[in-house]
């Protein structure tokens, strides 16, 4: 089968543009890649978790004895096996975590705050052995009220899933705790003028669940805390350096201390940014004396890790005869969960950034529940107010008798407009995108019955962030490309292609492998897609150096031959004029 003919815009580069085999593919496809539940170390023991059945309780007290007489059980751990943390927000990847929350969400201290919360965890020599144990362990509880729903949340007299938490963003400072953990708000223009004079104005009200990635395979690692205070973990992660800081943090540990290893990744989609079973496993494997494994089934997964916030979004818009959007204002409160979380942040920044709007006003809120606490899903904070802001903009085009997409046009953000922080835009192409749309025949060709037709946009803002990469030649002039990304998407294909364009190379002869935290320099977390972009400069930046300290070894050796002192003046004046 011939291979596909590259874009016109790669024809002048010889693998940029080209499909090859994936490094990571044979393994992939015959079932040899080693991801998180496959991972196994010598003399391993097996861990399972004790979860809360209620989703608010105060923990009375935790009875431990039948299960520790077990045959075969080894340690047993509680939240009070950690240690006592000071409040410290910690950035991993597109969002932020106070440490201490992170610890109380791997095992609850005084209270568990959603049905499924971690409240003791097991290891013991069998996988049986481990959940006869989990059975016998007593925990008594006293049941508090709950909320779930985020209006419900807000209301009156409802029950506070934390009552030390005041909300943050809000000036003066409110006097009393409520169920609001933060409020984001930006404000410029007369928003309430530029409606009252709007030929037409729109008012919608959106709702939606807290929706899970849906990663195919479980949150899985193996931690080993030997007598010596060093410790390896295998997790699947979309970044170990922040598995490594998370743990390290959480235990009051040096982060020297720890090697953590990367394994496959079956899916993350932004739900693999935090560490859920980590800590826990380096605690039962310090307690044990040997590597410890847990895993969730199918079901922990859902109950007990992050899915993107569900919201409650309030929008109007207004536009002038001509379709000129005048006015936004847009109130939406997303999901938390049982800690607190930034994605009103991100929320209001995206909710019309990609519209020139004369006057707007974005509030978003962040709001506690008795839910696991919310994490990232593909831009988090973004998808919700853009579907809401997107179906607004459908209405108002309707109700101007405007093509949807002509309305858009007339909107769309350019390079140098202001976003919603006031920072101007660079090249971006949203406009482009959209007259590539209204350009295909899709968008005129006549609908047949049960057919429709939509268009819609969004916002996000990218970013590179840290990478190291390391290139390395081998003796047969084969390459070793080594990152520290995790790759989700094909990132390692993509360090290869890279390496082998810059060293004018086959691609066959690059290889490309993810190393651990002790064999590289830092790299964050694979997200916000930026690993092509950051990684790959690194990748680039590295390939670059191997290929021209290749040609100043060449021009030694063209020394000791005949020309060789033209060479080396040569060489030495092209120094002197670069100023080296």
């Amino acid at each position: 089968m011939n291979a596909p003919e590259k874009p016109e815009a790669f024809q002048h580069f010889r693998h940029v543009g080209t499909r090859p085999v994936r490094p990571d593919g044979i393994d992939k496809v015959t079932g040899k890649a080693v991801f998180g539940p496959d991972f196994k170390a010598a003399g391993m023991l097996w861990g399972a978790i004790v979860r809360s059945p209620h989703p608010h309780a105060r923990i009375v007290s935790i009875d431990s004895r039948k299960a520790e007489a077990l045959p075969g059980v080894k340690a047993i751990v509680t939240g009070r096996d950690f240690p006592s943390l000071q409040s410290q927000v910690m950035a991993v990847g597109e969002s932020s975590s106070d440490v201490v929350d992170i610890a109380k969400n791997c095992l609850a201290l005084d209270k568990a705050l959603y049905e499924g919360h971690a409240v003791a965890a097991v290891a013991a020599t069998s996988p049986e052995a481990a959940r006869e144990a989990v059975a016998l362990i007593a925990v008594e509880y006293e049941v508090l009220p709950h909320v779930l729903g985020l209006e419900e949340a807000l209301a009156e007299g409802a029950p506070l899933v934390n009552e030390a938490n005041f909300t943050r963003g809000v000036e003066p400072k409110p006097d009393a705790p409520s169920n609001a953990s933060m409020q984001v708000t930006v404000d410029r223009g007369d928003v309430e003028a530029a409606l009252a004079g709007a030929a037409a104005v729109v008012a919608g009200r959106y709702t939606m669940e807290p929706v899970h990635q849906g990663y195919l395979e479980p949150h899985a690692c193996v931690a080993s805390w030997n007598a010596d205070g060093q410790a390896q973990i295998w997790a699947s992660s979309q970044g170990h350096f922040a598995i490594r800081s998370l743990v390290a943090s959480t235990l009051m540990i040096p982060q020297a201390d720890i090697r953590v290893t990367p394994l496959e990744i079956g899916g993350g989609f932004g739900g693999k940014t935090t560490v859920y079973l980590e800590p826990v496993a380096m605690l039962l494997s310090k307690k044990a004396g040997r590597p410890v494994r847990l895993a969730m089934s199918r079901e922990e997964v859902f109950k007990a890790s992050g899915p993107a916030p569900g919201a409650v979004i309030e929008v109007r818009i207004g536009a002038d005869a001509e379709g000129t959007l005048v006015a936004a204002d847009i109130d939406f409160k997303y999901h938390s969960g049982a800690f607190a979380a930034i994605t009103a942040s991100s929320g209001v920044a995206s909710a019309i950034g990609h519209y020139k709007v004369g006057a707007i006003r974005v509030v978003g809120t962040e709001v506690l529940c008795n839910r696991p606490a919310t994490k990232a899903y593909r831009a988090p904070g973004a998808p919700q107010v853009n579907f809401a802001v997107e179906s607004a903009i459908d209405e108002l085009a309707a109700k101007l008798g405007l093509d949807p997409l002509e309305l858009r046009l007339r909107n769309a953000v350019a390079p140098g407009d202001p976003q919603t922080s006031g920072v101007p835009y660079g090249k971006i192409g949203w406009i482009e995108c959209l007259d590539a749309a209204k350009a295909h025949p899709h968008w005129s060709a006549p609908l047949g019955k049960n057919q429709g037709r939509g268009i819609a946009g969004g916002y996000w803002g990218n970013y590179g962030g840290p990478s190291t990469a390391a290139v390395s030649l081998g003796e047969d002039g084969s390459v070793l490309v080594t990152t520290g990304s995790p790759d989700i998407g094909g990132s390692r294909a993509s360090m290869a292609i890279m390496a082998a364009e810059t060293l004018e190379l086959p691609y066959e002869s690059v290889r490309c492998t993810i190393t651990d935290t002790s064999s590289i320099g830092f790299s964050m977390v694979t997200g916000g897609s930026r690993v092509t972009f950051a990684t790959g400069k690194a990748v680039i930046e590295a390939a670059t150096k191997v290929r021209d300290t290749l040609r100043e070894r060449g021009e030694d050796v063209g020394c000791r031959t005949r020309g060789g002192r033209m060479a080396r003046r040569r060489r030495g004046l092209r120094r002197r004029r670069e100023g080296g």
